[in-house]
């Protein structure tokens, strides 16, 4: 399993997706319920050694940062991940390169292609394993509201081995 470095949100963005989720379940296309918490993930490795959790406690006096989830977006064209774009501002996009600079030395092997600084796509999934059939009626679900606005609360790591999260 992978190991990852994550941004979660407040409490009412994190509602907002948990309804996209529930929705998307009750339509019968895979979501995320229940079986993670919204977050974009910042870097992603094989393993992550815990002593990163001390290094990216410097960042914490950046949060809470404004945020907004955005459109949706599909990774992959059959069985494809629904996700909803987070939008990148300066400040998330500064943060993002200061979490991969800061974890390095933590990751094993080094971070996977998808979470290097050059080709990063901020993003919370909404679904996966979407198939074409069912592509229309998940953007449509997945789309309302327009917009989310709200913040990133923090940072945390997430063991997918232990499936444990650790608040940094």
């Amino acid at each position: 399993m992978v190991h990852s470095v994550e941004l979660v949100f407040d409490d009412n963005t994190e509602a907002a997706v948990r309804q996209i989720w529930d929705a998307l379940r009750e339509a019968g296309i895979p979501s995320q319920a229940p079986a993670s918490r919204p977050h974009t993930t910042l870097t992603v490795a094989e393993r992550i050694d815990a002593e990163v959790d001390a290094v990216l406690a410097s960042l914490t006096d950046r949060f809470p940062l404004p945020g907004r989830i955005g459109a949706p977006l599909f990774f992959g064209r059959t069985k494809a991940v629904l996700a909803r774009l987070v939008v990148p501002t300066a400040a998330l996009l500064d943060l993002h390169a200061q979490v991969h600079e800061l974890s390095q030395a933590f990751l094993h092997p080094g971070p996977m292609a998808n979470a290097q600084p050059d080709g990063w796509t901020p993003h919370v999934t909404m679904a996966r394993r979407v198939v074409p059939a069912q592509m229309g009626r998940a953007v449509r679900i997945a789309a309302k509201p327009p917009e989310i606005g709200g913040a990133v609360t923090g940072l945390r790591r997430w063991d997918g081995n232990s499936k444990r999260e650790f608040l940094i």
